[in-house]
């Protein structure tokens, strides 16, 4: 019988950690190895900004930043589109932004 493939929803926050090498990458990588990989879509904006965000902070990295930002797209993310009414409502219902209640829909 084969295996299921275990199933992670990862964070802008976690994947930014592995993708620009933060001190929290190895903690992460360890945490998010053998498993399918999703987030909801609105995940690319997120990573997106934090490079931005890295770019301004040390323009003398600009190249350095934007070959890590790349790496990504090795981690075969499956990015979801959410039911925003409902993720409205868990936002309500939990004092969570919308954005983070994005993520807490799709786990």
């Amino acid at each position: 019988m084969p295996t299921a493939t275990l199933v992670k929803v990862v964070d802008a926050s976690a994947l930014a950690a592995v993708v620009f090498g933060e001190p929290e990458e190895n903690a992460v990588g360890v945490a998010l190895q053998n498993a399918a990989l999703t987030a909801p879509a609105l995940l690319g904006f997120e990573m997106a900004n934090i490079c931005v965000i890295k770019m301004r902070r040390f323009p003398n990295d600009r190249n350095k930043i934007l070959a890590r930002f790349t790496i990504q797209a090795r981690y075969g993310l499956e990015l979801v589109p959410v039911d925003h009414d409902a993720v409205v409502s868990l936002a309500a219902e939990t004092g969570l932004t919308a954005y983070d209640a994005s993520y807490l829909w799709l786990a």
